[in-house]
């Protein structure tokens, strides 16, 4: 992807974090419906078109989506990809490519959630190194000639009920809906994204007052310097909290305020 189309991916996915973040949100069932909605617009050229031409207001484009996915998915799912629309893309099929990447990585997440994602990594390249031993195999899964349904029936006894529900869901989308990729590229891919995840870590910051965008950059990445890993903030306010902010990062909680504490990160960073 290029310029317009990565930063729009990059929003997309930040959106997709505060979404799957919440837990009132299954990630596996949003998956599953960005899946489908990824598959629509593969599909349909004209439409993709239209929700990506860059001579139309993104909210009309919004309005749009909002419309035609509003009664097909749920109302987190159309509010996502409504914001995507909303977005500059450089080329029209990277609006499919990202709403595939943000499946895979919402199935991820919720791996992740149950606390299976070393799992799922490890399954994704068991698989890889199973099909790139076995010529046979491999040769079902990307023949051309086979149905959907007879792929998928072939996957769900190599790995029902051995792998993660993860892993099968992801090796299927690839499998049946392969969108021009290579099988081992696919998986290629896929293991990329399980690493990435596996990197990401989640500080819930609670300040007394909103934070500015300067200040969460600051924070975030004082953060990310102390813990070693990509971080992502979620960002609450509570006018009670002491020393003006609350950071929690899995079980270690931070007091204080938020000068003090990048500057005693500054400092345990120099030391």
């Amino acid at each position: 992807m290029n310029g317009a189309s990565r930063e729009a991916l990059a929003a997309a996915r930040e959106r997709l974090d505060a979404l799957t973040d919440s837990t009132s949100v299954d990630a596996g069932s949003l998956a599953d419906e960005l899946a489908a909605v990824t598959a629509l617009l593969d599909r349909e050229v004209s439409l993709r078109r239209v929700l990506t031409d860059p001579a139309q207001a993104g909210e009309a484009k919004a309005e749009l989506a909002q419309r035609l996915l509003g009664t097909q998915v749920s109302g987190p799912a159309a509010d996502l990809v409504a914001g995507m629309v909303r977005s500059r893309w450089s080329q029209s099929r990277d609006l499919v490519d990202a709403l595939e990447t943000l499946a895979d990585t919402a199935d991820l997440t919720a791996a992740q959630q149950a606390g299976k994602l070393d799992d799922v990594e490890d399954e994704l390249f068991r698989f890889g190194r199973i099909v790139s031993g076995s010529t046979e195999l491999r040769a079902a899964l990307t023949d051309r000639k086979a149905t959907t349904s007879a792929k998928s029936q072939l996957l769900r006894g190599l790995l029902g009920g051995r792998a993660q529900a993860a892993t099968e869901r992801l090796v299927t989308r690839l499998v049946t809906a392969p969108r021009g990729r290579s099988l081992e590229s696919g998986l290629e891919s896929l293991s990329k994204l399980a690493a990435e995840r596996r990197d990401r870590m989640v500080a819930i910051v609670t300040s007394a007052v909103p934070l500015s965008d300067a200040q969460k950059q600051r924070l975030g990445a004082a953060l990310a310097k102390l813990y070693g890993r990509k971080m992502h903030l979620n960002l609450d306010v509570d006018p009670e909290v002491l020393g003006g902010i609350r950071v929690q990062v899995g079980d270690e909680v931070i007091n204080g305020s938020l000068a003090d504490r990048i500057e005693d990160a500054s400092r345990r960073l120099a030391g």
